[in-house]
This record gives C-alpha cells, structure tokens and sequence, in this order.
C-alpha cells in the first residue's frame, strides 16, 4: 500500500522589523514631496512671471503627446522620403559625371574652364583629369575641343584647334609622384598621334615626369613634354601652353638604367 505524505516545509518566518529601513522610507517619501513641491512652485512662479511662455510649454507637451500615436507612421514616411532623396540625389549625381566626361563642346552643361587649383590635378581620376586638360584648351582660346580618351583612342586623350588654327593632340597620363612616363608610352604615341591623328602639335601632359629616354626620344620627333612643373605653371598662367612651348623636354628625369630600358610607369 502506497501512502502519499507531504515533505515539512520549512516555516516562513515573518521579516524583522528594522528601524533603518523605516527611516530611509520616509526620508525618500520627504525628498520626493519636496522635489514636487518646489518644481510645482517653480512652475507657478513662471506662470505669474511668462503666461505666453508657460502656454507655448502646455501646447507643445499636448502636440508631444497627440503625436507619439503616430509617431510609427512619421517614421516610415521619413524613411520613404529619405529614400527618395537619395535616389533622387543620385540620379542627379550619375547625371552629372555623364555630363562632365562627355560634354559638348559649347554646350552649356559643359565643365566651364578654370574651376580647379593647380593643387587639385594630382588628385583627379584619369577621367577627370583628361577633362581638367580640356578645360585649359578652352580657357586658352582653342576651338573644337574633345575629350576622346577611352578604349582604342590609339593615344589620343585631347583633340583642339589652337587659337592660330593648328591641330593640337595631347596625351593625358595622370601619375603619382614616384611615377614616370617611360620611352615605351612616348613611342605608342608618336607611331599615331602625327599619321593617324594629323597633329600639328602632339603633348604628353602628366601630373608626374618624364624619364630621361622618353624625353629625349620626344625631343627627336617633335613631341612637346608637359611635365608636373610645366603643367603647374600652365594651369597657373605663368607658362605657356603646349602648343606655345618649344618642342622639347622640359624637365627630364633619368629613369632606372637609362638606354635601352627605362622606368614604366603606372597607370
């Protein structure tokens, strides 16, 4: 026979009272009364003091308050309309790169000349600093200006007629400090830039320098050399432009074994 007992449970012993405790109660409940009262007296004060004030408060806290209903729905309405912002934002901004790196020549959304600091050129992207050499062409007067820099633009960056009717063909490289452009850049050019482009005048412009090999070959074929320096001073107005140069070096750089190999530069 199974019998079912109960285990004793241990007795609940009743909390002892404490004095202590009593005492922080009601010394809480004091200051809490206290704190009430004097901000009610405070609000008082500045009712008698700012009427306008005091009902400007009253009706912001029920605005406050009528609006935590639907605070839900503002949210996502805000982030509806951020959404819309920057799709809107961006579309503009793609717009606006087409527009910059196939602008029509004397069309009105096209890049107006001299909106950059000599400074900024090093710090272009190949793209915009092609459009940068664009830009000088037109402030200087040339005509017809194109950016035609791009898949099988067989060394042709630039396109202009010069002021005094010639046709000027420039190569852009925009290079790093610790880059140069090497004998091997300049001969691709000049095996296109006077048969297949008819220069009147062919440039290299770069944001770095010349190798020595590269600039003396350009010498022997008539190619102007637009190094850093030279470019700085175009863009500045202290120096000619490249079809106003002589068609020389103008600052070579030895490169790493000069002769037969010289230092290729990056891209």
């Amino acid at each position: 026979m199974t019998v079912h007992f109960r285990n004793p449970g241990r007795e609940k012993r009743k909390p002892a009272f404490s004095i202590r405790q009593l005492v922080l109660f009601f010394g809480l409940v004091a200051i809490i009364l206290c704190a009430v009262g004097l901000t009610l007296k405070l609000i008082v004060r500045a009712v008698e003091e700012r009427p306008a004030a005091a009902v400007a408060v009253v009706a912001v806290l029920v605005v406050a308050s009528a609006g935590l209903g639907s605070a839900r729905r503002r949210r996502a309405a805000g982030r509806l309309a951020d959404g819309l912002s920057d799709l809107t934002h961006h579309a503009a901004g793609t717009s606006a790169v087409e527009q910059v790196r196939t602008p029509a020549p004397g069309s009105e959304g096209a890049e107006a000349p001299g909106t950059f600091e000599a400074d900024d050129l090093a710090a272009m992207d190949p793209a915009g600093f092609e459009q940068a050499v664009a830009a000088l062409c037109e402030r200087d007067g040339c005509r017809d200006v194109q950016v035609v820099g791009g898949a099988g633009d067989l060394g042709a960056d630039v396109i202009a007629t010069t002021p005094d009717g010639r046709r000027v063909v420039m190569q852009c490289k925009r290079y790093g400090p610790m880059n140069k452009v090497g004998s091997q850049e300049l001969q691709r050019f000049g095996g296109t830039c006077f048969a297949v482009h008819e220069a009147s005048v062919a440039a290299v412009v770069t944001t770095g320098e010349f190798t020595q090999p590269a600039a003396e070959y350009a010498e022997q074929c008539g190619i102007r050399c637009f190094d850093h320096q030279s470019l700085v001073a175009w863009t500045d107005g202290s120096g000619p432009a490249p079809w106003e140069a002589e068609p020389a070096p103008t600052s070579a750089v030895p490169g790493p074994g000069q002769g037969a190999e010289d230092g290729i530069a990056g891209s």
